[in-house]
């Protein structure tokens, strides 16, 4: 029998935050949720931000849209 391929998604918002890059920031949000979300299947960033200090960028913010498919 042929498996279904219609899937439901839901979408959440994150925003992951890092003192290393925006990469990294995006990188511990979908880890984080990893450990309370199955089937993660996208994500999508939405907005990008950070903090300066002393002429330097101190941290990252980058917010997420993450998708998972719903069983």
């Amino acid at each position: 029998m042929a498996q279904d391929q219609n899937h439901v998604y839901k979408s959440i918002e994150l925003t992951g935050s890092s003192t290393v890059s925006m990469e990294d920031a995006i990188s511990t949000a979908i880890a984080k949720a990893s450990q309370s979300l199955r089937n993660i299947q996208w994500f999508n960033v939405v907005e990008t931000r950070g903090h300066v200090k002393d002429g330097k960028v101190a941290h990252w913010q980058v917010t997420l849209k993450i998708g998972f498919t719903l069983e």
